[in-house]
């Protein structure tokens, strides 16, 4: 952590715009005009394409960008196996996925001078990363910047979530920063370089194999409402143009890959495209609710949402639980008991959740599989049965959701944790019956 971290996050300019076609130049004049890849590239650097999509895709769908960079990625010594450490990657085969209810307390701190990379640990997932397929739940614990170290995953984007600490992204295409409360997004096989704005930095980590994710259709709500795009917010070309050996840490097919390269990758000077890095302030979701009964589904949440082969069944769903009213008559407000053909991973950015009156604590998990039941624990029940119906502001908590069409298997590591909550059923167990034939 470093005041010039700060000072540099405090000073960042953005482009907007979810998707957009962008363009950013650190140097004028460094951006090739009417074509991508002229016979001598401006200043005297290299044009690279970066695909996120295979080039035949849909327009609505093709992710690429254009790199204009002093040196081409192609200029590196082989890559070798490193310890994986904590990191895991599907297909989850250590253990086996299990219908109970589970939920953790947040993770242990970790030892003095743990970097962003080597703090990630990996609660589970499902799918198969090598298949392009499924998704993994990763949790970071950080004390330390990467120094000379750059990470790309071949294998996903990540979706990044913040919960203590912010987080200085510097990648390949510009910086982005991300406290908490936001989120960061960074594409399939961009590299980045993870420096700390506090003294540690804690948080979640949805690793995407799948469809690179996109903001949901909005049907029946109309043209406005949810996430909008022009919240969005890319990096602005910012290079490195050094010397110093740089170790490089790829992602691939489950494996971590290391190359020590006589200079650092983050040397793009110019591009254009829309395979891009973003970050999102969640406290700008437009929330949408009932105002008359019921409480609606939490879909009604999703911040972005990854397609599958299924129109309407995500690979996976982002969802936010962001300060909102209730209103409805006549309605149990709280999210309602439910079995669910989704599995859920649910954790906490800040203050308490509105379906949970203790144990689900900012940090911490919970994972509810596929058709597991789960709702209100017996306080919250008592208290939203009991409460006067005048309009309710929710405005002490922060939570959101990754939400996937297949089970998912926790790792050996996360099953075994000295912080899995080993009691959380009792939650449940104050239930009692009311029934009056």
């Amino acid at each position: 952590m470093s005041e010039q971290a700060r000072k540099t996050a405090e000073a960042l300019e953005y482009l907007t715009g979810f998707g957009n076609e962008h363009s950013s130049e650190a140097v004028p004049g460094a951006l090739p005009i009417g074509r991508n890849s002229p016979q001598r590239a401006p200043l005297g650097l290299y044009a690279e394409q970066l695909s996120g999509s295979a080039f035949t895709e849909p327009r609505t769908h093709n992710r690429r960008s254009w790199l204009y960079r002093i040196r081409p990625s192609a200029a590196h010594p082989p890559f070798t196996r490193i310890d994986n450490g904590a990191l895991r990657s599907a297909p989850f085969t250590e253990s086996v996925a299990d219908p109970n209810r589970l939920r953790w307390n947040p993770l242990p701190a970790p030892a003095p001078g743990t970097d962003f990379l080597f703090g990630l640990w990996t609660l589970g997932g499902n799918g198969d990363a090598a298949q392009r397929a499924g998704m993994a739940i990763h949790l970071y614990a950080a004390n330390a910047d990467m120094t000379d170290r750059v990470f790309s995953d071949s294998d996903g984007e990540l979706l990044i979530v913040p919960e203590r600490g912010g987080l200085l992204l510097r990648t390949e295409l510009g910086l982005l920063a991300a406290r908490p409360g936001d989120m960061a997004l960074i594409p399939r096989g961009v590299r980045f370089r993870v420096e700390l704005l506090d003294a540690d930095a804690r948080g979640y980590i949805c690793e995407n194999y799948g469809q690179p994710f996109e903001l949901p259709n909005l049907g029946p709500i109309g043209a406005n409402g949810l996430a909008a795009a022009r919240d969005f917010q890319a990096p602005v070309a910012a290079y490195e143009d050094s010397e110093r050996p740089t170790e490089v840490i790829n992602k691939f097919c489950g494996n971590l890959w290391s190359a020590t390269y006589d200079h650092s990758p983050l040397d793009v000077v110019a591009w254009h495209g829309s395979h891009v890095p973003y970050v999102y302030d969640m406290r700008r979701f437009n929330v949408l609710g009932s105002i008359s009964y019921d409480h609606p589904d939490p879909s009604i949440f999703t911040v972005l949402t990854s397609p599958s082969d299924t129109p309407g069944l995500a690979g996976v769903d982002f969802v936010v639980f962001a300060p909102r009213w209730l209103v409805g008559e006549d309605t149990f407000r709280p999210p309602y008991f439910h079995r669910n053909v989704m599995s859920e991973y649910m954790g906490l950015i800040e203050g308490a959740y509105d379906a949970k009156a203790e144990g689900f604590v900012p940090g911490g998990g919970s994972l509810h599989n596929m058709m597991s039941a789960h709702g209100p624990d017996h306080e919250t029940f008592e208290r939203a049965s009991a409460a006067e119906l005048k309009p309710q502001k929710i405005d002490d908590g922060l939570a959101f959701m990754f939400e996937t069409r297949w089970p998912i298997t926790a790792t050996a590591q996360a099953a075994g944790a000295d912080h899995l909550q080993r009691g959380y059923d009792d939650v449940w167990q104050g239930l009692q019956r009311h029934f009056r034939a």
